[in-house]
């Protein structure tokens, strides 16, 4: 079993045929992540339909630097949000769209920094978060290859969950605290060397120096979010089918039941629902019925 990715520039021209095979192959994934946070079953497929219209919409100004399906689950989880806080606020007598959290405009007049300067330093963050991204999937991948699924786990539980060393080094029963430490000395200089190669610069080393040490906050953060936004270690779902099935190799298995069960892995927990619920046409009633709405869509952007 391999995974389905669709034809981007087909989407970009907004194909019919190739929009529905999306629907097709996506909806069942997407409606068993939003069946973990939304119990009613109207709710969850008005939010699914949602996700593939917002698709649609936005498919122009797709960046390929990012996966179909991340762009899609990205979708989903901010319609899922969406939802959520509207009922949140509107149970509370509170208006469904409350900008309470927003800044106001006093506080916008009091940054220091001028429009070119917040463009600039957002330009370079995203730069610095794209070359980030890359490197830890560089060094997943390569480490995965290696067959090295305890330092795989060790790293994740650093980087992704914050875990502690003192945490750690019992969880993967190793001798002490230092044994932790080396392994993520060791994987800090690989992604150094990685990133130099893609960054001769050497602007992003910084981002990887001591200052991942235990007990910072700032980075850890950056890293965490962008491991888990940017599905650093995310098996492919063939490989979560393989688990399904029963004929994945040890190494492989024990990091796949980490990854959804100790590090809760919300897309990839949302894979193995589908893959593991699936009846024949289960989902086809629902299908039909978004169809409709899709190739409507799809034909006011041809026209």
């Amino acid at each position: 079993m391999s995974d389905w990715t669709p034809d981007i520039d087909l989407l970009q021209a907004f194909d019919d045929e190739e929009w529905l095979r999306v629907e097709r192959n996506y909806c069942g994934r997407l409606l068993a992540y939003v069946a973990r946070r939304v119990p009613d079953s109207g709710a969850r497929e008005d939010i699914v339909q949602e996700t593939f219209l917002g698709a649609v919409r936005g498919i122009p100004g797709f960046d390929r630097i990012y996966t179909f399906e991340q762009y899609l689950f990205g979708i989903c989880r901010n319609r899922t949000i969406d939802y959520l806080r509207r009922r949140r606020t509107i149970g509370q007598g509170e208006p469904a769209d409350s900008s309470d959290s927003l800044p106001g405009m006093d506080e916008l007049a009091r940054s220091e920094e001028t429009p070119s300067q917040i463009v600039h330093t957002s330009d370079l963050a995203a730069q610095g978060t794209e070359l980030l991204r890359d490197v830890l999937v560089s060094w997943v991948q390569e480490t995965w290859q290696q067959g090295e699924f305890k330092r795989l786990m060790v790293i994740e539980a650093l980087f992704s969950g914050g875990w502690r060393n003192r945490d750690t080094w019992r969880r993967f029963e190793l001798r002490d605290e230092t044994s932790v430490a080396g392994i993520k000395f060791r994987a800090l200089k690989r992604l150094r060397e990685l990133a130099l190669r893609r960054d001769p610069s050497g602007e992003l080393l910084p981002a990887l120096s001591e200052s991942t040490a235990e007990g910072s906050s700032q980075l850890d953060f950056n890293v965490a979010s962008i491991w888990r936004t940017g599905r650093v270690s995310c098996p492919a779902r063939y490989w979560i089918a393989r688990k399904l099935s029963g004929n994945l190799p040890d190494g492989p298995t024990q990091f796949v039941d980490f990854h959804l069960d100790e590090m809760g892995c919300e897309w990839c927990q949302a894979n193995l629902d589908d893959l593991a619920n699936r009846e024949g046409d289960g989902y086809e009633p629902f299908l039909e019925r978004m169809r409709a709405s899709t190739v409507q869509l799809l034909r006011s952007r041809t026209t």
